[in-house]
C-alpha cells in the first residue's frame, strides 16, 4: 500500500505537529546563541532524542533543526559555507527517526537581516540562498517545507518562490510571526493579517498560519478567529496553521522562563483547532508534555 503523501494528509483531519526546538536545547545544557543547527552534525544524538521525544507524545510530524540554517544566518557563525551540509544533515536526522509512519517538515526561518533598501540583501542574492537551503533540506528526503516566524512580506514571498523551485510536487506551509497591537495583530514589520493573506494565498501555498510572537493564550485565540475569517475571504479549503509559545515568557533571573501548563495550553489548542485549525504545534516554551497534552485532549 502507497505512503498517503503529506499533502493528501493536510485534508484527511487534523495534524499535530512537534514543539519548541530551541527551549528543549536550553533545558539540555546548549548555551543560548550557539549555532543549533550545527548540532545536526556535531551532536546528532541530542537532536534525534528531542525529535524521538515528540514523536512519543503524539507529533503526527517533526520539523528539522534548520530554522536558521541559511547562509546569512550561518555566516554569523562562521559556518555559511557548511549551509548545504547542515540541512541535509538535518533533514537526514529527522527522516531517521520518522521513519515510515510519520512526517518531516523542512524548517526555513527568516535571513535575519533586510532586503534593499532598508537592509544590504538584495532579493536575488536572498532567493539563491533560500533556494539552497531548500534544495539541501529536499536531498535530506523532507515530505515538505515549513517558512515560519516570517515578518517581511517581501522575504517570505521570496522563500515560498524558493521552496516552489525546488519541486513541484511537496507542500509548504507558511507561517508569520504576529503581535498585538492595540486590538489588531501586526507582525514586526508592520504586516497585518488580511495583507499577509491577499499577497501569500495567491502563490498557491498549502497552508498558512502562525506561529510564535509575544502573545498570550487568549491573544492565540483572537488571533485564530481574526486570521480564519481573513482567510476565508480568499478561500473556503486552504489548510491553516497553529504554532502557538507556551504563553508570554516571564523573565526569571535573567532567563526568559515559560511558565503555560501543558493542562493550559492544550486547552487553548482546543479552542484553536475548533475555530478550524487543521495543523496545530507549539513553538517557544512547548516541551513533548504540551504536545502530549494536545494530542490526548484532541484525538
Amino acid at each position: 500500500m502507497a505512503r498517503t503523501s503529506l499533502k493528501e494528509r493536510f485534508n484527511q483531519g487534523l495534524l499535530i505537529l512537534d514543539g519548541a526546538m530551541g527551549t528543549e536545547l536550553i533545558a539540555r545544557g546548549i548555551q543560548a546563541g550557539a549555532c543549533n543547527e550545527y548540532l545536526n552534525i556535531d551532536a546528532p544524538e541530542v537532536i534525534s532524542d528531542i525529535h524521538e521525544g515528540y514523536l512519543n507524545a503524539g507529533s503526527d510530524a517533526i520539523i528539522t533543526n534548520t530554522f536558521g540554517a541559511n547562509k546569512y544566518s550561518l555566516s554569523r557563525h562562521g559556518f555559511a559555507d557548511e549551509t548545504t551540509r547542515l540541512n541535509k544533515a538535518g533533514a537526514e536526522l529527522a527522516k531517521q527517526v520518522a521513519g515510515e509512519e510519520k512526517y518531516v517538515l523542512g524548517d526555513i526561518g527568516p535571513s535575519g537581516d533586510f532586503l534593499a533598501p532598508l537592509g544590504a540583501i538584495k532579493p536575488d542574492e536572498l532567493r539563491d540562498a533560500f533556494t539552497e537551503q531548500a534544495g539541501a533540506l529536499l536531498g535530506g528526503d523532507v515530505d515538505g517545507f515549513i517558512i515560519e516566524t516570517m515578518t517581511a512580506l517581501d522575504e517570505t514571498v521570496i522563500a515560498i518562490e524558493a521552496a516552489k523551485s525546488v519541486t513541484d510536487n511537496l507542500p509548504v506551509i507558511v507561517s508569520l510571526s504576529f503581535d498585538k497591537t492595540g486590538s489588531n495583530f501586526k507582525t514586526m514589520m508592520g504586516v497585518g493579517i488580511e495583507a499577509a493573506v491577499s499577497k501569500i494565498l495567491p502563490l498557491n501555498v498549502d497552508a498558512i498560519g502562525f506561529n510564535c510572537g509575544t502573545l498570550s493564550l487568549d491573544d492565540y485565540v483572537e488571533l485564530t478567529y481574526k486570521f480564519i475569517a481573513a482567510v476565508k475571504e480568499h478561500s473556503e479549503d486552504t489548510v491553516i496553521c497553529a504554532e502557538p509559545n507556551a504563553g508570554k515568557p516571564e523573565l526569571v533571573e535573567g532567563k526568559a522562563i515559560y511558565k503555560v501548563s501543558p493542562e493550559d495550553f492544550a486547552a487553548a489548542a482546543e479552542k484553536i483547532h475548533s475555530a478550524g485549525v487543521g495543523i496545530i504545534g507549539g513553538c517557544c516554551g512547548t516541551s513533548p508534555e504540551h504536545i502530549k497534552a494536545v494530542a490526548k485532549k484532541l484525538k
